[in-house]
């Protein structure tokens, strides 16, 4: 784990334990090596925070390409495991970057919804998570996040001081559809895409706190 992530991580345990009290659940349902993909809903800028401070293990996130264009914030990212992509997320070199971490044995941190909700009602999932899910043989983790968007969702100009949570469920095997992918017709693949990524939608949905 790099210095600059591992410092950033203890500073965000640190408003997660302060300004944001957080409750962690299930944590140890996540793999602690080997390529991984947490998927979760999406409320606002502080989950990828929150759920990557509550693991023991390094996170690769996803961040805009446009922002790596600037020296300083670019090395910064870096040095916390960010993968530039496209604005969408959904681009070519975005997902060869992603691979590239799963295939390197890593963790990375997606959202299905695409955006953040304005209103905490969980959204449609996009295919393409459903595509990076049968292109890699990483377990897929659903997590849920709650609390994220009274704190600093997208109507919230200045955080507010909110208890947050992060919730883990099991790992999902996609490995029969992942077999099925490799010889179906192309119009079943992209049918495929999409199962993939409405059943991670609904084990994130069905997630709650204990």
């Amino acid at each position: 784990m790099k210095l600059s992530y591992r410092i950033g991580a203890m500073g965000f345990r640190l408003m997660f334990s302060t300004y944001f009290p957080a409750t962690i659940h299930y944590r140890e349902r996540v793999p602690t090596e080997g390529p991984l993909i947490l998927a979760s809903n999406h409320l606002s800028f502080l989950d990828p925070p929150l759920v990557g401070s509550g693991l023991s293990r390094p996170i690769n996130f996803l961040a805009r390409e446009s922002l790596f264009r600037f020296p300083g914030i670019g090395a910064l990212l870096r040095s916390w495991n960010c993968v530039p992509v496209d604005r969408d997320g959904g681009g070519a070199s975005g997902l060869r970057n992603i691979l590239d971490r799963l295939l390197a044995g890593g963790a990375i941190l997606l959202f299905p919804e695409g955006t953040r909700s304005t209103d905490g009602v969980l959204g449609t999932a996009r295919s393409g998570i459903g595509l990076t899910v049968i292109k890699s043989t990483a377990p897929v983790v659903p997590v849920r996040v709650f609390g994220t968007l009274e704190a600093y969702g997208k109507h919230v100009t200045f955080p507010r001081p909110t208890r947050v949570a992060a919730v883990f469920g099991h790992p999902i095997d996609f490995s029969a559809l992942r077999a099925e992918a490799k010889t179906c017709p192309k119009a079943r693949v992209k049918e495929i895409y999409q199962e993939v990524a409405d059943r991670i939608m609904a084990e994130i949905g069905a997630l709650k706190v204990p």
